[in-house]
């Protein structure tokens, strides 16, 4: 049930509406954009919805079971806030949507209609399809702890304990020489062993791709020179004098916990849980019944 204002109650009953839809997309990077199907530019609560952005939207699906609603928010490449470039580069992903109902003629009269988030993005040459779905798909994520081996704590988190932000586990480098698309020599690493990297993340701070932290697959080093190469190729490309700052990686065994961080007290494994070897074995009397990896 929504609750409408007075005003904007009384502006429905009068039969003739002055209504437009306009669209709030907050992206996981901290950018907040406004999009409206008005004619001209519309503002409330400190955002500007920017008029003909090529936004169009389907009927709002809902139902009273726990399905996941959703809506397709069809857009042509006619913003040059909405680029190819950012949907490649996962700028648009899970980002958080406001659906506004909005007298344009008053833009203090209006009511949200919905909540949500993007999902799946279609794209075409000319124009993209993203899908919004409602806030019943958080119920489908998996919640709580997994007993496994290896632990499932973040690094760096506060069941993890470790502060990331210490100079003995982060680094500022840059990139000298381009190896690939994803892998590439850098200075400013001298003072880490080979590996102290591999599986940690790597924030730009400078370049095309400034802002983005992308995890590395391994990191080799000879004489002062690192060279580190990325899970992902980013969809901007790495040039040379680009900036970064590189932390420390864990591969989530309890033997690296000890060794490279000294945080064994907040391991959150279970080590000598038995693995799948142990359950799928036979009966027999040679021993190794203990749980132990075999």
């Amino acid at each position: 049930m929504k609750t409408l204002s007075a005003a904007l109650q009384s502006h429905l009953d009068d039969g003739t509406t002055t209504l437009a839809c306009c669209w709030k997309i907050s992206r996981s990077d901290g950018v907040a954009l406004g999009f409206t199907d008005h004619d001209r530019a519309l503002s409330f609560d400190g955002i500007a919805f920017e008029p003909e952005s090529g936004f169009a939207a389907s009927e709002i699906r809902a139902g009273s079971d726990l399905a996941v609603d959703a809506q397709d928010a069809t857009g042509v490449l006619t913003s040059d806030r909405i680029t190819e470039t950012d949907i490649l580069d996962g700028r648009w992903d899970n980002a958080a949507v406001e659906l506004w109902r909005v007298n344009w003629a008053d833009t203090s009269q209006r009511v949200l209609l919905r909540r949500g988030a993007v999902g799946q993005i279609r794209r075409g040459r000319m124009a993209f399809v993203a899908e919004v779905r409602s806030l019943a798909h958080v119920l489908g994520q998996t919640v709580g702890r997994t007993f496994q081996a290896g632990c499932d704590a973040a690094l760096g988190d506060a069941r993890c304990g470790i502060d990331l932000e210490n100079a003995i586990y982060k680094g500022a480098g840059i990139v000298t020489d381009l190896l690939r698309d994803r892998a590439f020599m850098a200075s400013g690493l001298s003072g880490f062993e080979a590996g102290w990297f591999t599986s940690g993340t790597l924030t730009w701070t400078s370049g095309a791709i400034a802002g983005r932290i992308i995890e590395v697959l391994s990191h080799g080093l000879a004489d002062t020179i690192a060279t580190l190469t990325l899970l992902e190729a980013p969809v901007r490309a790495i040039a040379e004098g680009d900036s970064f700052v590189a932390r420390a990686g864990c591969d989530k065994r309890i033997a690296t916990c000890s060794a490279k961080f000294a945080n064994t007290a907040n391991f959150r494994g279970f080590p000598n849980i038995p693995g799948q070897d142990a359950v799928l074995r036979y009966a027999s009397q040679d021993g190794g019944h203990e749980g132990n990896v075999l």
